[in-house]
């Protein structure tokens, strides 16, 4: 996995992006409210990646909200665990009940 973006700016670490959204695992569910936590080397990569790991998560569709990169390692949990979850590689996806 690249760890620099795709333009002139270098990072002395990893993009961790943060996509925050709703799931839907049937046609007629309420959705889920999502934060989907993982490195990618753009944005379009990490959108990609994090709707391949929904689909791999039984959800049938998304409305993916915004995007950002993580600009600090989160303390609380379940952010802190998703963040060193997402440096490893892993696509972590935190579900909020309602």
């Amino acid at each position: 996995m690249i760890d620099t973006p795709d333009n002139d700016n270098t990072l002395d670490e990893p993009m961790v992006f943060i996509i925050i959204g709703k799931g839907y695992q049937s046609k007629t569910s309420e959705g889920t409210e999502l934060h989907i936590l993982l490195r990618a080397p753009d944005d379009d990569t990490a959108v990609r990646e994090a709707l391949n790991a929904l689909s791999e998560e039984g959800f049938l569709e998304a409305d993916l909200d915004q995007i950002g990169v993580m600009t600090e390692e989160p303390v609380e949990e379940p952010h802190a665990s998703a963040y060193q979850g997402a440096l490893e590689g892993e696509v972590s996806i935190i579900r909020f009940s309602e």
